[in-house]
């Protein structure tokens, strides 16, 4: 069983934000929802949809690129959006831990183990949103960038022809020596990826340091979508041009409504 807790809420021209926790058996998810203004407080009657954004590495649900991305694609594109905490981020952590200290314990659960309990906090969430009217649980699009990525992809995935269009990146098949090992799960992306026949924009930053590219174009060759596209841009990892961010916006905005994509096996 699942319920949800709402903590707080906000209203400004570009939308309505809602704080919210939900209970789970497994332990509670921290998150926020950005709906379009014009649908009211109770219910998101109309919605276009709904985007799942998952946040990156050393971020949180409310992460200034998250925040951004979740306002635009509300009140532009009239969609129901939903950010939550990632493992050992946010708010499910007394204090912001980084990177050297996070990876380790992922990789000491054991990332099959993670990534299962992350898909299922998206999916439980979803689905109570949906339950009362504040998400569209049939039409939902996902967007993750690096770790966003790592547990984004698995979800996209889950979702099966519920999966409206994706949006990844900064992430691979192969990881930088320096990371921790345990953290690799090659075959287990690679399934993932070859479940989503959506449409896909993939972003590379072309100098990328944590994820070689190679492997981030391997990834890309998984991906089972006829409608996939692959943009490149001069970088290391940390680095985001604001045109690459307004891209995955109105990319996004395009797919997000759409009734499913042709699959390859499909006549024309």
């Amino acid at each position: 069983m699942s319920d949800i807790a709402w903590l707080s809420e906000g209203i400004g021209v570009d939308g309505i934000e809602r704080s919210f926790t939900l209970s789970r058996g497994s332990g509670a998810v921290p998150g926020v929802l950005w709906s379009p203004r014009d649908t009211g407080l109770a219910t998101n009657t109309g919605l276009a949809g709904t985007v799942l954004l998952c946040h990156g590495g050393s971020g949180h649900k409310r992460s200034e690129r998250i925040r951004r991305i979740g306002r635009w694609l509300a009140a532009t594109a009239g969609l129901a959006v939903i950010a939550v905490d990632g493992p050992y981020h946010g708010d499910r952590v007394p204090a912001p831990l980084d990177a050297a200290v996070y990876q380790p314990l992922i990789a000491a659960e054991g990332i099959e183990r993670v990534t299962a309990r992350m898909t299922a906090d998206w999916l439980d969430t979803l689905s109570a949103l949906a339950d009362q009217g504040l998400a569209d649980g049939a039409r939902v699009s996902v967007f993750g960038m690096s770790m966003g990525a790592r547990f984004g992809l698995p979800v996209a995935a889950a979702l099966g022809s519920r999966l409206r269009c994706a949006v990844f990146g900064k992430f691979g098949l192969r990881q930088a020596a320096a990371m921790p090992a345990g953290l690799g799960a090659p075959g287990l992306l690679t399934a993932a990826a070859h479940a989503v026949t959506a449409p896909l924009l993939y972003h590379v930053q072309w100098d990328d340091a944590l994820f070689p590219r190679d492997g981030q174009f391997e990834l890309f060759e998984a991906f089972a979508s006829v409608d996939k596209q692959l943009v490149a841009r001069p970088g290391p990892h940390t680095e985001t041009h604001p045109a690459a961010e307004a891209s995955w916006q109105e990319f996004i905005g395009r797919n997000a409504a759409g009734h499913g994509e042709r699959r390859g096996d499909e006549a024309p």
